[in-house]
């Protein structure tokens, strides 16, 4: 197989030349970094050429890079850093780009889109990346005319990300509801939202307010290997084991 995924890696890289901003090899999985100006000509040569014939998109997914690489929580010693930033009034988990943690490994655009191609014919697989080049209105090509499936998984990534779609025929929500304000899986999101909906008796019917909901962060289980754990995992241990 792997010598099977060198050659594939070798043949993206001389079809596609000065398109290819990466092509890496890691853990049996090959992932191609476009430009996000030769998407759709890339696509439809995944999609038609015979050395690649790429038919289907398996998934699409958006990507927000900020923070990227910034530990949440430690489990081997105790720490403060992701509690504080559940319950910090002055922040309830909000980043903004500018202001990510000098620790992130990230320093390019903070948004890309993933795609995961599957060649039925060459028995083969590929994920594409394109990053988006304005962090404050990203926007890739949609390739919903290049696979059709691209359709919900679009509106997905819009949904949750904000990522836009230049050219799908029907881009708008499709988890949240359609009056629901930002986008979810962004890491500046509050996690306790911006609103909240509830049913008003007096009124008769469904109003918006803002979100009065008090954070409420998990604390996970902190893992220490000292004598204590040690000794309990010895004693436990039936005799012979």
């Amino acid at each position: 197989m792997s010598e099977h995924l060198t050659a594939l890696k070798t043949g993206l890289r001389e079809r596609f030349g000065d398109a290819v901003r990466d092509c890496v090899l890691a853990y049996d999985e090959i992932s191609l970094t476009l430009l996000p100006a030769d998407l759709l000509t890339v696509a439809k040569a995944l999609r038609d050429e015979a050395d690649f014939r790429f038919e289907q998109l398996i998934d699409l997914a958006g990507v927000d890079y900020l923070a990227y690489g910034v530990d949440e929580w430690s489990t081997e010693e105790a720490t403060g850093q992701g509690f504080s930033r559940g319950v910090e009034q002055a922040s309830y988990a909000r980043f903004s780009f500018e202001d990510a943690p000098a620790t992130a490994k990230s320093a390019g655009p903070r948004f890309a889109v993933a795609y995961q191609l599957l060649s039925v014919s060459r028995n083969q697989r590929l994920r594409l990346k394109v990053f988006c080049e304005n962090n404050d209105w990203p926007m890739v090509d949609s390739v919903i005319g290049v696979w059709a499936s691209a359709n919900w998984f679009e509106r997905e990534a819009f949904d949750l990300f904000g990522i836009v779609f230049d050219g799908h025929p029907d881009l708008r929500r499709i988890l949240t509801d359609y009056g629901f304000m930002g986008h979810p899986f962004r890491k500046d999101f509050p996690l306790v939202g911006n609103v909240e909906m509830r049913y008003d008796p007096e009124q008769g019917r469904v109003i918006y307010q803002p979100v009065t909901i008090e954070p409420r962060v998990l604390v996970p289980k902190v893992i220490r290997d000292d004598h204590r754990y040690i000794e309990q995992v010895a004693e436990e241990k039936p005799p012979g084991a």
